[in-house]
Formats: C-alpha cells, sequence, structure tokens
C-alpha cells in the first residue's frame, strides 16, 4: 500500500535518473535484466522499505546451441546465491529485510529490501543493490559457452570497459 510511504520515498525514485515509473513500480533503466523497486511503509522514524527485486536468467537460458549439465547449472546458481548473500555489503541502510534468492525454470529471482533513514538513501541504495547482483551474475559466467543477449551484450562492455581502463593507464589493449 504506496499511499502510507511518504511521497518524498516517490520522489527519490522518480528524480534518481535509474527509476522510471511512478507510486508502485520503479523500474530501473540501466540495466538489461527485468529489475524493479517498489515502496512499502517503514516502521518507526524511517522514511519507508525500498523493496527490490531483480529477475536474471538461468545459465541454460542465455547459453546458445547446448544445453547446459543439470549438475553444472546447480553450482553455478549455488555460487550465486552465496555471493547474492553478501548484497547488503553495498547499502548504507543498516536495517535490511532477509534476501530471497529463488531459481526457476529459466530464471532466478532475487529480493532484497532495506528500510532507509532518508528516501535518497533509500534509492542510492536500491540502485547499489541492482548493480550488485548484475555485476555479481557477470562474475559467475562460465567461460566454455556462447551466450545469447543480455549476457553477450554485458560480457562485450565489461570488456570494453577493461580495454579503456588499461589503455587509460598506459598499457596496451588485451
Amino acid at each position: 500500500m504506496t499511499d502510507d510511504v511518504p511521497d518524498a520515498a516517490h520522489r527519490a525514485l522518480e528524480r534518481h535518473g535509474a527509476f522510471e515509473g511512478e507510486r508502485d513500480e520503479y523500474r530501473c533503466t540501466t540495466t538489461p535484466f527485468d529489475a524493479v523497486a517498489t515502496l512499502s511503509p517503514a516502521p518507526g522514524d524511517r522514511d519507508a522499505t525500498f523493496e527490490v527485486e531483480v529477475r536474471v536468467p538461468s545459465l541454460d537460458a542465455v547459453v546458445e546451441s547446448e544445453t547446459v549439465a543439470e549438475v553444472v547449472e546447480d553450482g553455478w546458481f549455488d555460487t550465486l546465491e552465496r555471493r547474492l548473500d553478501d548484497a547488503y555489503d553495498v547499502v548504507k541502510s543498516s536495517d535490511r529485510l532477509d534476501p530471497e534468492i529463488e531459481r526457476f525454470d529459466d530464471e532466478v529471482v532475487a529480493r532484497f529490501g532495506v528500510q532507509a533513514w532518508t528516501a535518497d538513501q533509500g534509492a542510492d541504495d536500491a540502485k547499489a543493490l541492482i548493480d550488485y547482483v548484475e555485476g555479481t551474475y557477470v562474475q559467475g559466467v562460465i567461460p566454455g559457452y556462447e551466450y545469447g543477449e543480455p549476457v553477450a551484450g554485458l560480457l562485450n562492455r565489461a570488456q570494453k570497459n577493461a580495454d579503456s581502463e588499461s589503455t587509460n593507464r598506459g598499457g596496451t589493449p588485451l
């Protein structure tokens, strides 16, 4: 029920620059994954509870031209799940909801929430959580497979960023 959420929380997401939407759902526009932030009332003096849900494809769903063995898919998910348990390391809000990481046939759904003292901090924390999920996902991509979108684009972007950093430090691109 967003009626009990202070307008400051809605304004923080609306003006953040990474989110589009209003009142019920704010979609993150800076990731190729399906990532949304929602608001709910927070206890005490907190501005709001900022809840984030990020949907990412399973490994087998993005590998092209072959099927990923179940044991590989299971190991990949177990590693992703353990790494996402550390997502709250990137937020400043100290009151956090228990993370939920669920695996379905073709996707993984990660849910997090923070109860922010200020609306702007809640919006920043929501974006940080989304970025953490994206980065953790990309780090967990297993070499040796041919990937489709959005993974292929993310890997390409990561390689370009690495090449740019190497060149900027006076090195030669890989």
